[in-house]
């Protein structure tokens, strides 16, 4: 009977480390805290539509300004 307990005991023991291991692994992955990966992805997004949008702009006015140059 004691080795049955202390089989079991030591399995509980066991997995309770593999589960705690597990959980600190997964809550540690983000790189600022608080920040969440969407959140994270949504921001870069964010950020490159911006920068298309104002190189897309300066190519426009670039071209509009050698429209109007042109007789």
């Amino acid at each position: 009977m004691g080795k049955v307990l202390t089989a079991v005991l030591g399995l509980a023991l066991l997995g309770g480390g593999a589960w705690y291991a597990l959980q600190r692994a997964a809550a540690g992955d983000s790189t600022a805290p608080g920040t969440s990966a969407p959140k994270r992805q949504l921001d870069n997004v964010r950020g490159a539509a911006s920068r298309i949008e104002s190189e897309a702009d300066a190519r426009a006015k670039e071209l509009e300004a050698k429209m109007r140059a042109d007789p």
